[in-house]
């Protein structure tokens, strides 16, 4: 029976239908990356907005067919995260290597369903805030027996999953997820790849860090999402300067993203 549903899934992403959807879902996560990147660049510069992926979902609504948009960008991240659920259902072998790119698939498919849960929800008529959540869940934890190893481990896994981002870069491993052509295109897709990779492993290592902090001073006001660590940021030494390297290194991410939707091996 197992096996049977293992073809099955095979069918499916081999389809390509599938598999134009999924080319769409990196195109999409480009366009969020791009207004993500851009948001930071402007604060960065003196300006304001909400530099998180709900607040660029609630700029897009604000657009003319703004909804349709963030209709059509979430329901494309939707079939991005299934057709990764696919490849880890799918996948052959039991060695090491197998369950490597099992656990990778079923982590892009995590990360892709929660960014479309977040469109979808901004879609419906709901507006998160990112750093009031995850204030909440801090506190909330914080006020339990164990909470704080709970906040300190989330933080911990955050920041390990930035560097180990950034580190797909300087490895340039992502040769594995792309295909690398000959000529301009081929160092287009590398340095966007390397950059790109390193700015977005930046940018989540420091909400990690963000949540450590806060568990390590049991203060729920210090943990936040990606606003609040860029707000933590800039009140640093060099901290404008810092906030525009992330800013620019999601712009380069998004450039990757977009070349992805031709080079992506699927």
């Amino acid at each position: 029976m197992t096996d049977a549903v293992k073809d099955a899934a095979k069918s499916v992403r081999r389809s390509p239908i599938a598999r134009m959807l999924a080319r769409g879902g990196y195109a999409a996560n480009g366009v969020v990356h791009l207004l993500f990147g851009v948001v930071v660049i402007v604060i960065s510069l003196g300006g304001r907005g909400e530099s998180d992926q709900a607040g660029v979902f609630k700029s897009i609504l604000a657009a003319p067919l703004g909804l349709a948009l963030v209709w059509l960008l979430g329901l494309l991240l939707a079939a991005l995260g299934l057709f990764q659920a696919l490849r880890a259902f799918a996948a052959k072998g039991s060695d090491g290597a197998a369950w490597g790119r099992r656990m990778s698939a079923a982590g892009q498919s995590v990360v892709y369903l929660a960014l479309s849960a977040i469109a979808l929800t901004v879609a419906l008529g709901a507006r998160p805030d990112g750093d009031r959540s995850a204030q909440a869940v801090a506190r909330d934890l914080l006020g339990t027996p164990g909470g704080v190893f709970v906040v300190a481990a989330a933080g911990l896994g955050l920041a390990i999953g930035g560097l180990v981002f950034a580190s797909i870069g300087v490895r340039r491993s992502f040769d594995k997820q792309v295909r690398i052509p000959r000529g301009r295109m081929g160092v287009a897709v590398t340095v966007t790849g390397i950059l790109g990779y390193l700015g977005k492993g930046m940018s989540v290592a420091i909400v990690g860090v963000l949540l450590t902090v806060a568990a390590v001073k049991q203060e729920a006001a210090a943990a936040g999402g990606f606003d609040a660590a860029i707000a933590a940021l800039l009140e640093q030494m060099f901290g404008p300067f810092l906030v525009f390297l992330i800013g620019f290194g999601l712009v380069v991410y998004a450039a990757f993203s977009f070349l992805r939707t031709r080079y992506a091996k699927l």
